[in-house]
Protein backbone atom coordinates (compact mmCIF):
# COMPACT_ATOMS: atom_id res chain seq x y z
CA UNK A 1 0.00 0.00 0.00
CA UNK A 2 1.48 2.86 -0.93
CA UNK A 3 1.69 6.13 0.99
CA UNK A 4 0.44 9.44 0.67
CA UNK A 5 2.97 12.17 0.68
CA UNK A 6 -0.21 14.60 1.70
CA UNK A 7 -0.56 13.11 5.17
CA UNK A 8 2.32 12.80 8.04
CA UNK A 9 3.27 8.84 8.47
CA UNK A 10 3.30 7.69 11.46
CA UNK A 11 5.33 4.71 11.94
CA UNK A 12 4.73 2.62 15.13
CA UNK A 13 7.67 0.36 16.69
CA UNK A 14 6.11 -3.19 17.19
CA UNK A 15 9.52 -5.13 17.37
CA UNK A 16 11.55 -7.08 20.51
CA UNK A 17 10.40 -4.42 23.42
CA UNK A 18 7.59 -2.00 21.83
CA UNK A 19 4.20 -3.45 21.99
CA UNK A 20 5.01 -6.62 24.19
CA UNK A 21 3.65 -7.67 26.90
CA UNK A 22 6.79 -8.76 28.35
CA UNK A 23 8.28 -5.46 28.99
CA UNK A 24 5.03 -3.45 29.22
CA UNK A 25 2.47 -6.51 31.01
CA UNK A 26 0.15 -3.47 32.10
CA UNK A 27 -0.38 -2.08 28.80
CA UNK A 28 -2.88 -3.25 26.29
CA UNK A 29 -0.98 -3.23 23.12
CA UNK A 30 -3.41 -4.54 20.31
CA UNK A 31 -5.94 -1.72 22.24
CA UNK A 32 -3.29 0.95 21.67
CA UNK A 33 -2.80 -0.25 18.24
CA UNK A 34 -6.46 -0.01 17.40
CA UNK A 35 -7.07 3.34 19.15
CA UNK A 36 -3.98 4.91 16.65
CA UNK A 37 -5.88 3.97 14.16
CA UNK A 38 -9.06 5.43 15.27
CA UNK A 39 -7.67 8.51 15.92
CA UNK A 40 -5.35 8.87 12.96
CA UNK A 41 -7.82 8.21 10.36
CA UNK A 42 -7.94 10.63 7.73
CA UNK A 43 -5.16 12.25 9.48
CA UNK A 44 -2.21 10.36 8.91
CA UNK A 45 -0.88 7.29 7.72
CA UNK A 46 -0.55 4.54 10.17
CA UNK A 47 2.75 2.36 9.81
CA UNK A 48 3.70 -0.80 12.08
CA UNK A 49 7.36 -1.74 11.91
CA UNK A 50 8.83 -4.14 13.76
CA UNK A 51 12.27 -2.80 15.63
CA UNK A 52 12.95 1.19 15.66
CA UNK A 53 15.91 1.13 17.94
CA UNK A 54 15.62 2.67 20.83
CA UNK A 55 14.20 -0.25 23.01
CA UNK A 56 15.15 2.08 26.17
CA UNK A 57 12.11 4.32 25.43
CA UNK A 58 9.67 1.94 24.30
CA UNK A 59 6.92 2.66 23.44
CA UNK A 60 8.74 4.67 20.33
CA UNK A 61 6.80 5.91 17.24
CA UNK A 62 8.14 8.63 14.41
CA UNK A 63 6.54 10.89 13.01
CA UNK A 64 7.35 12.01 9.34
CA UNK A 65 6.02 15.04 7.86
CA UNK A 66 3.96 15.30 4.38
CA UNK A 67 4.97 16.54 1.44
CA UNK A 68 4.45 19.92 2.48
CA UNK A 69 5.51 19.90 5.91
CA UNK A 70 8.74 18.71 4.83
CA UNK A 71 9.24 21.68 1.67
CA UNK A 72 8.12 24.18 4.81
CA UNK A 73 10.91 22.89 6.69
CA UNK A 74 9.57 19.82 8.91
CA UNK A 75 11.74 16.96 9.68
CA UNK A 76 10.75 13.54 11.53
CA UNK A 77 10.47 13.61 14.77
CA UNK A 78 10.84 10.43 17.69
CA UNK A 79 8.63 10.07 20.52
CA UNK A 80 9.20 7.74 23.13
CA UNK A 81 7.24 6.15 26.10
CA UNK A 82 4.20 6.96 23.93
CA UNK A 83 1.31 3.93 26.32
CA UNK A 84 -2.02 6.30 26.45
CA UNK A 85 -4.77 7.58 24.87
CA UNK A 86 -3.91 11.20 25.74
CA UNK A 87 -0.86 10.88 24.04
CA UNK A 88 -2.17 9.59 21.23
CA UNK A 89 -4.76 11.82 20.63
CA UNK A 90 -2.37 14.90 21.08
CA UNK A 91 -0.35 13.67 18.47
CA UNK A 92 -3.50 13.44 16.05
CA UNK A 93 -4.65 17.34 17.23
CA UNK A 94 -0.97 18.49 16.06
CA UNK A 95 -1.63 16.41 12.65
CA UNK A 96 -4.75 17.36 12.24
CA UNK A 97 -3.49 21.13 12.47
CA UNK A 98 -0.76 20.25 10.17
CA UNK A 99 2.21 18.39 11.77
CA UNK A 100 5.85 18.74 11.26
CA UNK A 101 6.79 22.29 9.67
CA UNK A 102 2.87 23.72 9.48
CA UNK A 103 1.88 23.91 12.76
CA UNK A 104 3.45 24.23 16.62
CA UNK A 105 5.12 21.25 17.99
CA UNK A 106 2.49 20.68 20.87
CA UNK A 107 3.10 21.11 24.61
CA UNK A 108 1.73 17.82 26.17
CA UNK A 109 4.26 15.72 23.67
CA UNK A 110 7.71 17.38 24.67
CA UNK A 111 8.70 14.78 27.35
CA UNK A 112 8.17 12.42 24.98
CA UNK A 113 10.50 14.02 21.72
CA UNK A 114 14.03 13.10 21.88
CA UNK A 115 16.70 12.77 19.33
CA UNK A 116 16.89 10.01 16.91
CA UNK A 117 19.76 7.48 17.92
CA UNK A 118 22.70 7.23 15.54
CA UNK A 119 23.99 4.02 14.23
CA UNK A 120 27.12 2.32 15.86
CA UNK A 121 29.61 1.37 12.71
Amino acid sequence: MALDRTKPTVTLCRGCCCGTSKKHPDNDHEAQVSSLRTVLHEVADLRITDCLGPCERSNVLVVTPSADGYRRGGRSTWLGYVFDETSGSAIAEWLRDGGLGVSEFPRSLRRHRFTRPRKRR
